[in-house]
């Protein structure tokens, strides 16, 4: 584990662009080491569907075991939409890994970069600079591999349970605070449908309960439904949104098309002892090879992970030095780089190399 500044990070670049942009962000991070007085070890290890094509799991315990002993995780992506297990859904260590180590709360951030155009009309001059928070464990997602299948209909169960939510919303509150505190609104929105269902109700109840304990954080409550009508026409109205899993996969989903798609989007997966970072983009296989993925989701979950560490550890340098790979990557978009997935002619390679320059 880590001693002063030197952190030991588990590398799981997975399957498709999944090496293709662990490596630059591999590179973000050696630079970061000349420049800060941080360490970093780095020890690789398999995950994803090639592991599964030729050992028939998912993981060796060994990745687990090295996820244990690391002070944090870097993702790349997993799955291949051709390789399935029996039942036919697709290889996740991803989602296996949440439950694992509890990683109950999904982090998704979603901030309009300088140059990146955004579907929203407006948003170059109001800006977009949220977070989604969702539920990692639970929800939807608790009848994984659980759901029950006949003939005639087939059944998944829903769990909510009080534990897990006091966490998340305890998480919530606390990340709502902390970006009041560096200038933004400080708001927190609860996100369900408690007008349909008991669960979500239940849900509500206790993030009323938790509001109490934090008096200064703005609160507000929508159904997911209105939320997301709100989020494609007004989504500078919002700072920081919990929900439920499977709702929290749908909404950051939108939320990364505003700001220029999933391969802009970083993302977190943290519990009380353990977290992994990763992109929100998955391993498209289409263009694997090729050169042409967008590693700025990942170089932005490596500056996520500094900040995580930095708050972790006590180690205020690791904070300074993720904001630093922010300002970089938002000094190329502003400098005029276009990725491929914008119509642009901007590779891995020239993003890369144009994120290494600014810092």
């Amino acid at each position: 584990m880590s001693a002063n500044n030197a952190f030991h990070i588990a590398v799981l670049a997975g399957d498709g662009i999944g090496p293709e942009v662990m490596a630059p962000a591999i590179e973000v991070l050696r630079k970061i080491e000349q420049k800060s007085g941080l360490s970093f070890r780095f020890t690789e290890a398999p995950a994803g569907a090639t592991n599964y094509l030729a050992t028939g799991k998912s993981m060796p315990d060994s990745t687990i075991k090295l996820c244990e002993e690391a002070d944090a995780i870097l993702l790349g992506a997993c799955g291949l939409p051709s390789v399935r297990y029996p039942d036919n859904t697709e290889i996740a260590p991803q989602i296996e890994l949440r439950f694992i180590f509890d990683l109950y709360a999904g982090v998704r951030p979603a901030r309009l970069i300088p140059g990146v155009p955004s579907p929203i009309v407006g948003a170059d001059q109001r800006g977009i600079d949220l977070v989604v928070i969702r539920e990692s464990t639970e929800g939807l997602f608790a009848s994984m591999g659980k759901g029950v299948v006949t003939h005639e209909d087939a059944r998944e169960t829903m769990v909510i349970t009080r534990r897990t939510s006091e966490r998340l919303f305890e998480f919530s509150f606390r990340l709502a605070e902390r970006r009041k505190a560096r200038g933004k609104p400080g708001m927190l929105t609860c996100v369900d449908k408690a007008n349909v269902f008991k669960a979500f109700a239940f849900f509500r109840s206790i993030f009323d309960e938790i509001e109490k304990r934090h008096p200064e954080v703005k609160t507000d409550r929508l159904y997911v439904d209105a939320c997301s009508a709100m989020l494609v026409k007004r989504p500078w109205d919002f700072d920081v949104m919990v929900m439920e899993n499977m709702f929290g996969d749908i909404v950051s989903d939108i939320t990364a098309s505003l700001i220029g798609g999933l391969g802009m989007a970083p993302s977190a997966d943290i519990g009380d002892k353990y977290a992994v970072f990763q992109p929100c983009h998955g391993t498209a296989p289409d263009i694997m090879g090729q050169g042409k993925a967008n590693p700025t989701g990942m170089i932005l979950s490596a500056a996520m992970m500094l900040d995580w560490l930095a708050d972790k550890h006590g180690v205020e340098s690791a904070a300074e030095a993720g904001e630093t790979i922010e300002r970089a990557v938002d000094q190329v978009y502003a400098g005029g780089i276009k990725p491929m997935e914008f119509g642009g002619s901007n590779g891995t390679a020239d993003i890369t190399k144009a994120v290494l320059a600014a810092l």
